[in-house]
């Protein structure tokens, strides 16, 4: 039985080389055959509007012996576009293969203002030996320096050159930056009430829906976690800059920043309400407007049905 098995696979190995059993066919002829037959399955399977296989390994293998594009036989254009879509890591790695392309000052020049959008130094004659390369390794340090301890992290940049001294510049950092951590963010800026009031004043909630600006604002400065007078300042801030924005719709409306103040309480108190799973209860729509209009007389009742609506499709305002 082994013998039998030896001769059908021997058979086999004959058959594929472009051997028969009455003999062999020569390899040419072979060779005409096999592709005669793929040949012929590649045109029923094009006819049949499925994937012409042959071509395709055939183009694969082509790419595979041709090897990795090299970016320098490139238009530069092309190569910078195709290395802007990497991180810096894999800049620095494709810095190893492509060193001109990679090290170039534009690429890194770009990784650090789509990082941090506002740094005091852009806006500087760069000093004698300037690389944006050596910057951006700088504000990756100072960013880590600063969600470890906030005010050495400030002091970091500063003694870099990359920020000045001034409260407006630090909050224009602030504002353009997302790599720092939220909760040592809030820890600074409670201190730091100077930054905090720059801050405030770089939103712009021109035309927008009051929740949706509530919303914003606390994308950008995070809400404590328990009331306090830290929330209260941050609503107090922002009524007043709301209202700066919008002062055609708060005529309109009769809104004041007290108004506003109260709204915005009554909105956070809402958020709480209607997405907490301890409350059983929820706070209904006719109540809502209650309470509120209670609070505030002036204002009209379904402006605040809409504010109802919005929390209730949308969320929380201080997530």
């Amino acid at each position: 039985m082994g013998q039998g098995l030896w001769r059908v696979a021997r058979n086999q190995q004959l058959q594929h080389q472009g051997y028969s059993g009455q003999g062999y066919l020569t390899r040419e002829h072979g060779r005409r055959f096999a592709t005669n037959s793929i040949s012929n399955t590649s045109h029923r399977k094009q006819a049949q509007g499925g994937i012409d296989i042959y071509h395709l390994l055939k183009t694969r293998k082509s790419k595979e012996q041709e090897g990795f594009i090299n970016l320098e036989m490139l238009p530069p254009e092309l190569s910078f576009t195709i290395l802007s879509y990497l991180n810096a890591t894999d800049l620095c790695l494709a810095s190893c293969v492509w060193q001109d392309l990679a090290n170039d000052e534009l690429l890194w020049q770009g990784l650090c203002k789509s990082t941090w959008g506002h740094c005091s130094i852009y806006n500087k004659n760069p000093p004698l030996g300037f690389s944006f390369r050596r910057l951006y390794m700088q504000l990756d340090e100072g960013s880590l320096t600063f969600n470890a301890n906030p005010e050495e992290g400030v002091n970091y940049f500063m003694s870099k050159g990359i920020l000045d001294d001034s409260p407006r510049e630090i909050a224009k950092f602030i504002f353009c930056t997302r790599t720092l951590n939220w909760k040592k963010l809030r820890l600074y800026l409670d201190e730091r009430r100077d930054v905090l009031d720059d801050l405030v004043t770089l939103h712009n909630f021109r035309n927008q829906f009051l929740p949706n600006a509530l919303r914003e604002f606390f994308r950008h400065i995070h809400a404590p976690e328990e009331r306090g007078e830290y929330l209260e300042t941050l609503i107090t801030k922002f009524s007043h800059r709301f209202c700066a924005c919008n002062p055609d719709l708060m005529r309109e409306l009769g809104l004041s920043p007290d108004a506003v103040y109260v709204l915005c309480y009554s909105l956070i108190l809402l958020s709480i309400d209607l997405t907490s799973p301890h409350v059983k209860n929820k706070m209904s729509k006719r109540e809502f407007i209650r309470n509120t209009r209670r609070a505030a007389q002036n204002i009209s009742e379904d402006f605040v049905g809409h504010l109802y609506d919005n929390i209730y499709l949308i969320g929380h305002v201080a997530a």
